[in-house]
């Protein structure tokens, strides 16, 4: 390709930058397309009647049942063959998958009804699957359009997606949610993947394997799976990182699927509200500060092999009392600045595990090491972690229940269809003012529940929503202490 060198990256300036925008904006509908679920919790929750652990199965496990099985196998296809066209097909294929989710509904088959839930955990498999074919090829080519001194930035910049999809999903997705019911959400923000799809495979170039690397790298035609994993095995600052960044990805990802409940439920917000008042100001802070530590990291990478591992620790360690002080106050102004700071500062971790990544591998093993990156982290951190905090919120509301005569026959459900109910008419001008009798209200709901039952529901569900969100947050401690052993390994692995 005209203007190509090696030694500043593969094409011209323009393009690489055209290229590396291009993978930001799908890493961004990736996370658009992951997140949406969240906004829209509440109103979901009460339609289709589930409690938190199941909503942590949704949320977390069923995403990433195919997510991180398919991950290794796309990601060795993505060491053999063209890398922009395996992208598009995945993102198209997420991206249908986000759509249809808008259209689960309860199935009737013979006598036998299959209920909405599990059609939209069908869905979100479908998502899961897709979007295992986007991070391992997408960073594989980074590393060939970038030089190793711009990696850590370029890298860095890609990781943005993360935040910024997650901006993106509730700027729009929730006030669609608010107006046009939650299944409008995943129609208008699914759908655009397919035609950015079109627009990669006719505008990106496949550079060649390895063309960043220096010359003196080893380049083999191919590495065998055995190779791969006795190169991976040899790298222990790649282990260190791979378990700080699960247990950030465990806390993060249960946070984030449980964020828009606890603000709706303690602030009795509506999706909308919750998502612009709260999450988009939140995303858009850990957008800059994932862009912010990847310039430092780069920077202070020149001077120790070890910078960008102990700033990534130290994110994840100042990022605990932000969270803390968000979930405990009682200020809606409190709450949105600590949780914006809290993003700020914890972020940098995944530009991090992600420059490690490509950092200690030779270039053949870079999308398989990436892959077995992805499998862990989702694995355990994005299919566990929402499980985790929906079991610790269901617990804390059924002790509250065993405590208090007025829950007796009340479930979780039904307190979230009767918040949802009262949310929704007061949006709309027809609920009760404060002080005022809701029981008319209450009364016309599918399961009624009464006005003292409605006074437990908020109580209870605030205070459980809380427990959970405080007990995950305490977990980032052993993330850091993780990422910080890495970086004590690093500048070894990094000669090996």
């Amino acid at each position: 390709m005209t203007g190509s060198n090696p030694a500043e990256g593969f094409g011209t300036p323009g393009h690489r930058a055209y290229v590396l925008n291009l993978l930001l904006l799908v890493y961004i509908l990736n996370f658009v397309d992951r997140g949406l679920l969240a906004v829209v919790a509440r109103p979901l929750k009460a339609e289709i009647e589930i409690s938190d652990t199941a909503w942590g199965l949704l949320t977390g496990f069923g995403f990433a049942l195919l997510y991180t099985t398919a991950g290794i196998p796309i990601a060795r296809l993505a060491d053999r063959r063209n890398r922009v066209w395996i992208i598009a097909v995945c993102l198209a294929f997420w991206s249908l998958m986000t759509a249809a989710c808008g259209l689960a509904t309860d199935v009737a088959v013979g006598g036998f009804v299959i209920s909405a839930f599990w059609i939209l955990l069908v869905c979100r498999i479908g998502v899961g699957l897709g979007e295992a074919g986007c991070t391992p090829p997408a960073t594989s080519l980074i590393a060939d359009y970038f030089p190793p001194r711009r990696r850590p930035a370029a890298i860095g910049y890609y990781a943005m997606g993360v935040t910024l999809g997650t901006l993106l999903a509730n700027l729009v997705g929730g006030p669609v949610a608010d107006w046009f019911g939650w299944r409008a959400a995943f129609l208008i923000l699914g759908l655009p993947g397919v035609a950015v799809a079109v627009v990669l495979v006719l505008t990106a170039r496949e550079p060649p394997r390895g063309y960043t690397d220096p010359p003196h790298m080893p380049r083999p035609a191919e590495v065998s799976l055995r190779d791969a994993w006795s190169e991976l095995l040899s790298r222990p600052a790649y282990w260190w990182m791979m378990a700080g960044a699960t247990i950030a990805a465990f806390c993060g990802y249960a946070i984030v699927s449980f964020q828009s409940l606890y603000l709706q439920r303690s602030f009795d917000l509506t999706a909308g509200e919750a998502a612009l008042q709260f999450g988009a100001p939140a995303a858009a802070a850990g957008a800059l500060g994932t862009w912010l530590m990847g310039q430092a990291a780069a920077a202070l990478g020149r001077r120790s092999a070890g910078a960008v591992a102990w700033l990534a620790a130290g994110g994840l360690l100042a990022a605990i009392p932000f969270y803390v002080l968000a979930f405990t106050a009682s200020s809606l102004w409190v709450c949105a600045v600590s949780l914006s700071l809290a993003y700020f500062v914890k972020y940098g971790y995944i530009g991090a595990q992600l420059t490690i990544t490509q950092g200690v591998v030779s270039m053949r093993v870079r999308a398989t090491a990436t892959a077995v990156l992805l499998f862990v982290i989702n694995l355990v951190g994005y299919g566990l972690g929402p499980l985790f905090a929906g079991v610790a919120s269901d617990a804390s509301f059924a002790r509250a229940q065993s405590q208090s005569a007025l829950a007796d026959g009340l479930t979780r459900s039904m307190c979230d269809a009767a918040q949802q109910q009262v949310t929704d008419a007061a949006r709309l001008g027809a609920a009760p003012l404060p002080g005022q009798d809701l029981s008319g209200l209450l009364a016309g709901l599918p399961q009624p529940v009464t006005g003292e039952q409605y006074a437990f529901c908020l109580e209870a569900n605030a205070a459980s929503t809380q427990f959970s969100m405080l007990l995950t947050t305490s977990l980032y401690v052993l993330a850091a202490l993780a990422f910080a052993m890495s970086a004590r390994r690093l500048r070894h692995d990094l000669r090996v």
